[in-house]
């Protein structure tokens, strides 16, 4: 089970305005009670005037919620509804009541007209409120509009009260991860950045650890016999405790956290082991650790673990497929060109959960080439999880900060194919309908850097509607072949 994200607990108010019957938006507020099948707090006040605004949100409050639902079951009053998103601490969704309860004289609530209204004063405050992409409905329709709420919510919860903790500058000729934390400050990150030393003194003082053998009993559990180095298994099991408890003890006023660590090329000799298993390991409970104090990818990871409750990876978007496989095992097989394929690859830092059968903890190749004498065995370059990436649905997406101080986002959905790559490392081969234009014209065109983040699902809908809440102006995503990109040459066959 995913921890370290928000548990939302959402509530609805409904708002009356003064000249309509109240009672319209209280039957209507009672027939989404009904309808909603998850955990919904009622709130008993109509909301009507100003005064009842602070008793609404007074209760809502008292009630334990984090999210709500403003539900204008009739027109509603401007002013107080839009205030309950100024002094609730929490996201807020707007939606209004469809009409059809039969009654078109004093059972219309004209609440198409209101969310115009709405929505005007909100921008008028400079208040941030969600409104769905078609925020009228009847009872069943809203319902499902907060079913799809939530995970939006969860994400901007967790951005709100999330501290990224990092280690070490990021390693030379790797600037493509070096992005300013300005845009962190004004997501409402915050960000506490450490040196390695002071992450080696730590793995220090946490050397026979009493809790060391237990861990070790869950990694040669999870791996199964033949897929780990035993001799290996102390020291893993030694940073995985270093890292919780720097967790615990510095997340602060924060709730949730995420690590951003330099794990090459210092850290393999003096730590004497690669840290990608502990990392798959973190992120399967829900914190992530990011390679090369990538900051903007931990972050990345994370509103992806709150939009999919489930384990997410970070991956390089790393190398075209060969002809010769694209042949001999997707073509006429899948629906995609060879330029909708690529690789993606990391040393081993994917949960083990989404990896094939034959999944085993391994040794950093380059780095061993870089870092260990030719011909010798590998040594401290071992503690990589690699494999062929299960077939599975995929969201490619990422949040960065550019050079300009300037957030922008890009989301594309596709799949990981059932095809074996012949390569090392947790790799996978990726199918996304027009990469080849989208690489070009959105990650290339906009400098974004090699990592993107990996969904395990189709969320891209929910990252949209988080990245917008969030307030990023330029949010990219793989357009097909009849809408062409700004920059794309029209002359081109």
């Amino acid at each position: 089970m995913i921890s370290n994200i928000p548990v939302v607990k959402a509530g609805i108010i409904a708002v009356s305005r003064d000249c309509f019957p109240i009672q319209l938006s209280q039957k209507r507020r009672a027939a989404i009670m009904q309808a909603y099948k998850g955990e919904l707090y009622e709130c008993p006040v109509t909301v009507e005037n100003e005064l009842d605004m602070c008793k609404a949100v007074e209760d809502v409050k008292k009630a334990g919620c984090n999210a709500l639902v403003v539900f204008l079951g009739n027109f509603g009053p401007e002013t107080p509804e839009t205030l309950i998103a100024k002094y609730f601490d929490g996201p807020c969704m707007f939606v209004a009541a469809a009409e059809g309860d039969g009654d078109m004289i004093n059972g219309r609530g004209d609440a198409y007209c209101g969310m115009l209204n709405c929505s005007y004063n909100l921008g008028m405050r400079h208040l941030q409120g969600y409104i769905p992409s078609y925020p009228v409905g009847t009872a069943d329709e809203i319902a499902r509009m907060i079913a799809d709420f939530i995970p939006v919510a969860r994400a901007v919860i967790g951005v709100k009260n999330l501290k990224i903790i990092s280690f070490g500058p990021r390693p030379q000729d790797f600037f493509a991860c070096n992005a300013p934390i300005k845009g962190l400050y004004e997501l409402g990150v915050e960000i506490e950045e450490n040196s390695e030393l002071d992450l080696l003194v730590s793995y220090k003082e946490h050397e026979n650890d009493p809790r060391i053998p237990g861990v070790c009993a869950e990694m040669a559990k999870e791996m199964g016999e033949g897929a780990y180095y035993p001799d290996l298994s102390v020291r893993m099991a030694q940073f995985e405790l270093t890292l919780l408890d720097w967790a615990e003890k510095h997340k602060g006023a924060r709730k949730y956290v995420a690590f951003a660590d330099k794990c090459w090329p210092a850290f393999p000799s003096e730590f004497g082991f690669e840290p990608c298993y502990v990392n798959s390991r973190l992120v399967s409970r829900g914190i992530p650790v990011s390679c090369e104090v990538d900051i903007y990818g931990a972050l990345s990871e994370y509103i992806g673990l709150c939009v999919s409750a489930d384990p997410v990876t970070l991956l390089d978007i790393n190398n075209s497929v060969p002809q010769y496989i694209y042949d001999e095992d997707i073509k006429g097989k899948y629906a995609y060109k060879l330029t909708d394929t690529f690789m993606g690859f990391h040393c081993g830092n994917t949960p083990e959960c989404k990896l094939c059968s034959d999944r085993a903890i391994k040794y950093q190749l380059i780095q061993h080439r870089l870092l260990e004498p030719a011909g010798s065995d590998p040594d401290f370059t071992r503690g990589t999880l690699e494999g062929d990436l299960a077939a599975s649905d995929i969201t490619f997406y990422r949040l960065q900060c550019d050079s300009e101080g300037n957030l922008r986002s890009y989301i594309a959905e596709g799949e990981i194919l059932d095809v074996r790559t012949r390569s090392f490392g947790g790799i996978g081969v990726f199918a996304i309908p027009e990469m080849g234009r989208f690489y070009r014209h959105v990650l290339v065109e906009k400098r974004y850097p090699h990592h993107g983040a990996v969904a395990f699902s189709h969320v891209g809908k929910y990252l949209f509607e988080v990245f917008r809440f969030l307030g990023v102006k330029d949010i990219a995503w793989n357009q097909p072949a009849s809408l062409p990109y700004p920059t794309e040459n029209p002359f081109v066959k």
